[in-house]
């Protein structure tokens, strides 16, 4: 996979949480750790900064790859122009290109019914998912288009198959996935392809969303039929390398479900 090294990946939510078990449970640090093992240079953001440090600090030490963390949260209240420039400006002095964008940041009240949903509650997916996407994309556009890159959105399950008590997360998902397929049309022109990922796997949020909404989680969250969630370095972060790599380039405006076999549809 040696088309990644010294190339430019900007991975969104990217920080290391940890599960109960002591593991790593993020499926944006897995992703990065999947790059990083191709010899990517990493540019993540999160909310958390002690998070983005110790992510930046294992990949570096194990890798000897360079990242650049940025802190950086899109919510009602930011600028948000200013705070995704403020990312896309230290990329351009640190690294001078960019080769990937990976959607994944994504904060929700999942768990809350629809008609207990509260409108905070409701800006907080749209604004940390789907506008996020939208800001991220806009401001990273000319550098992909630069560099004849690749976008990879994240997107849910939860939208797919309209999950219990995950409105406004399935909403924000759905939204990406429409933001999505325009751009595939439209920057198809400029050779970049922008594709969508659902995934399942293990994560700290997955274990946080068992604690606090057990019916909820009873519900939506099933084992797959392959028998296990999914390793969020080794089975969906491999797959994101593919999605950036020459031999996709062909593929653009496609939703992907990494759900062991839980998100076949027509």
């Amino acid at each position: 996979m040696s088309f990644l090294k010294g190339k430019v990946a900007l991975i969104t939510g990217a920080g290391r949480a940890v599960l109960a078990n002591g593991k790593s449970g993020s499926i944006g640090y897995g992703i990065a750790t999947a790059y990083a093992k191709e010899g990517a240079n990493l540019v993540i953001t999160g909310r958390n900064t002690s998070k983005l440090a110790a992510a930046k600090k294992e990949l570096e030490e194990q890798y000897g790859i360079k990242v650049l963390t940025v802190q950086a949260d899109i919510n009602r209240q930011a600028d948000n122009q200013a705070v995704v420039q403020n990312v896309v400006d230290q990329i351009k002095r640190e690294f001078g290109q960019l080769d990937v964008l990976i959607n994944n940041a994504q904060a929700s009240a999942s768990g809350v019914t629809l008609a207990d949903h509260t409108s905070e509650q409701f800006d907080l997916a749209i604004y940390s998912g789907l506008y996020a996407a939208f800001y991220y994309m806009q401001a990273c556009y000319p550098l992909l288009k630069e560099s004849q890159g690749s976008v990879i959105n994240f997107a849910s399950g939860a939208g797919l198959f309209g999950n219990y008590g995950q409105s406004a997360y399935a909403a924000a998902k759905e939204g990406i996935r429409g933001l999505s397929r325009v751009a595939a049309t439209e920057w198809a022109k400029d050779n970049v392809n922008v594709n969508v990922v659902c995934p399942l796997a293990w994560t700290a949020k997955l274990e946080q969303f068992k604690e606090a909404f057990p019916d909820a989680f009873k519900a939506n969250v099933h084992v797959p039929p392959i028998g296990h969630f999914g390793d969020a370095e080794k089975e969906i972060g491999r797959v994101c390398v593919q999605l950036a790599s020459p031999d996709f380039k062909y593929m653009t405006g496609e939703t992907l479900t990494l759900e062991g076999g839980l998100g076949q549809r027509p």
